[in-house]
């Protein structure tokens, strides 16, 4: 620093009085401003030409500077191949029991016995419950009283007309000869009238006793029916099982009365067969159609909590009206049900079964990618470059997908690795361990290439 007569020159600007006016140390402040940042400006431009310059000259290997990060990228691929596909609907359906019976009384009286335990398998013909007898047996015991005073009375009119009927004849001959006497002149007509009228009389007895002999026909006729529709009333009063199926909730306990037709004792659900109903979109209708008139079509259903209990039956039901409001038509599968894995009312996974595609092209469903223009597979070529193919995916099967078009059998398709890769760019095929093949890391350039070029563990 240089003094001035021993001073500084910030002290003679001071002492000039220039220090004490705001604008003028406004001013010498901007300029220290300045100035320090120049400094700082030129120290960082001097660091980053070092920098570069050693960046430049170190980097002599494919592995240093911007093509440090490069290479080959790892990837893992498959063959696309060919296989037969099964084409199928899946859906989400719903278990019917193949017959629901709601058991009821058909006569009014008390429960005197209920032969099975709620939830019990019943055959068809088993005892379930028992209604007290005794009241429908004495109407029985009556009207058999009944017929049997109607068979008697009848066995009575029987021989009166017998006994009419003879004295009919009597009284006939008898009223002829003196209609012969009275010709003769031997009897007065007041005896022959007499004996003509006995005989009207008579035969009008004998009319009677026939119109009476029907009359207890008809009434003993009456009885019988009546008897016998009384002893199905004593039937009713033991209830079988009318098919073979699983009992419910039993809604009438032993001991109460049971009234006739109103009143639900136990539903029985037949399960074997079972009925699995879905619905298919209106679409697939033609194509159902089709299958059907060439032959039963398989059906598969699987309950969504037990993956080995699927069960195989046959489409048996089409329904014959599309559901407007949802664009799906009913279909119904029968399924034989033999070990009881389908229930009533569960949910069960569903695969119509269609027909089988032979030869049908297909990749790991991982080789699919979708983009702005949809599915697209990066395909190897054989200069270890891929391509970016434009595809036509179909349905999935398993693990794989398969490719309606864009695709030939035996090409090779990217099925990890795909984040990395673009059009045109060059692979080399991972190891079973996941790491870079020798040629991706010999590319890298160094210890620090090597490792930018490895993927992340995924």
């Amino acid at each position: 620093m240089i003094a001035y007569h021993g001073k500084s020159p910030m002290h003679m600007y001071r002492r000039s009085g220039c220090l004490r006016q705001p604008e003028a140390w406004k001013s010498f402040s901007i300029l220290i401003f300045a100035i320090l940042s120049a400094v700082l400006f030129a120290g960082c431009n001097s660091g980053s030409a070092s920098a570069e310059g050693g960046g430049e000259k170190g980097g002599g290997g494919k592995g240093g500077g911007k093509k440090g990060g490069g290479g080959d990228v790892p990837v893992t691929v498959a063959k696309a191949a060919t296989k037969d596909v099964p084409v199928e609907v899946h859906v989400i359906g719903n278990v019917e029991a193949y017959t629901t019976i709601s058991v009821r009384a058909q006569v009014t009286g008390q429960i005197t016995n209920v032969y099975f335990n709620e939830g019990d398998y019943v055959k068809k013909g088993d005892r379930l419950f028992s209604i007290d007898p005794r009241p429908l047996q004495g109407v029985l015991n009556q009207m058999e009283a009944n017929l049997l005073k109607d068979q008697a009375t009848l066995g009575q009119a029987q021989a009166n007309l017998a006994k009419n009927s003879g004295q009919a004849k009597f009284l006939a001959e008898k009223a002829g000869r003196y209609a012969q006497f009275f010709e003769q002149k031997m009897v007065s007509r007041d005896q022959a009238d007499q004996f003509k009228a006995d005989t009207d009389a008579m035969a009008q007895s004998v009319a009677a006793d026939r119109a009476t002999i029907e009359s207890v026909k008809a009434t003993i006729g009456a009885s019988q029916t009546a008897i016998e529709n009384a002893r199905i009333q004593l039937g009713f009063t033991e209830i079988p099982s009318p098919i073979t199926g699983r009992t419910g909730n039993l809604t009438v306990k032993l001991g109460n009365i049971a009234t006739a037709n109103s009143q639900e004792l136990v539903t029985i659900n037949q399960v074997e067969p079972i009925y699995v109903t879905f619905a298919v979109p209106e679409a697939q209708l033609t194509a159902v159609k089709k299958y059907m008139a060439v032959g039963r079509l398989p059906v598969r259903a699987r309950p969504q909590d037990d993956p080995e209990g699927e069960e195989i039956g046959i489409l048996t039901f089409v329904d014959n009206a599309v559901d407007m409001t949802t664009g799906t038509i009913k279909l119904k599968g029968t399924f034989p049900n033999t070990g009881h894995k389908l229930w009533p009312g569960q949910f069960v996974r569903v695969m119509l079964r269609l027909t089988t595609r032979k030869d049908a092209v297909t990749v790991p469903n991982e080789a699919v990618q979708t983009g702005q223009n949809g599915s697209f597979i990066y395909v190897v070529k054989p200069d270890q470059r891929v391509e970016s193919r434009t595809v036509t995916v179909g349905s999935r099967v398993d693990q794989d997908m398969v490719i309606e078009s864009g695709l030939e059998a035996g090409e090779t398709v990217v099925t990890e690795g795909q984040l990395r890769l673009a059009p045109n760019s060059r692979v080399v095929v991972r190891d079973g361990r996941g790491g870079g093949g020798g040629r991706g890391r010999g590319e890298g350039g160094g210890k620090e290439g090597g490792r930018g070029d490895r993927p992340k563990s995924e």
